[in-house]
């Protein structure tokens, strides 16, 4: 089987029902950022050290391409388990980290900073889910604690390695 149809050609594409859309379509916008998404978590997994992370982000994947599926027309199942479990990683993550008190920058490790790009991309994916009719009730609450997530592993991983966050307000310091 190739791997290229030549389908695309011409700004067409087809979704998982037989229905062609333009690729500018947004239903085809918000798959194609969940799958860019996916991208970044993977290249944010070769930064990060193996263990329990690297585990919820391969389990993430997975979750998100059932969520590209299901915006593509085909099928899948996003539960209310699935945020649930981001949830308790959320709670997991942060029993471990200093309180949060500001704003903080993006950065630090190489592993953090994608793992904050892959939050601000989630982020882009909510806004365009979030502009669909017919998305499935649970993908949205499930991106929106992903975003969060995130946050918390990019975080940990700073964390992990003993970098602390840097606040996003300049302090009065006299520098």
């Amino acid at each position: 089987m190739k791997i290229y149809t030549k389908a695309g050609d011409k700004g067409r594409t087809m979704l998982a029902g037989g229905e062609a859309v333009s690729k500018t379509h947004r239903l085809v916008e918000a798959y194609g950022t969940v799958d860019e998404l996916s991208s970044f978590i993977g290249l944010a997994c070769t930064e990060l050290e193996e263990g329990q992370i690297t585990e919820d982000l391969l389990w993430v994947q997975r979750r998100l391409f059932v969520i590209g599926s299901l915006l593509a027309g085909g099928p899948g199942e996003v539960r209310d388990e699935d945020a649930a479990r981001l949830e308790e990683a959320i709670d997991r993550l942060s029993s471990e980290l200093p309180p949060l008190r500001d704003f903080i920058v993006p950065g630090g490790t190489k592993g953090a900073a994608l793992l904050h790009v892959a939050r601000s991309v989630c982020r882009r994916a909510e806004r365009l889910i979030a502009g669909l009719k017919h998305a499935d009730e649970n993908i949205l609450p499930f991106v929106n604690r992903l975003s969060d997530y995130l946050f918390c592993a990019a975080r940990f991983a700073n964390h992990s390695e003993g970098v602390g966050d840097v606040p996003a307000k300049e302090s009065s310091g006299g520098k």
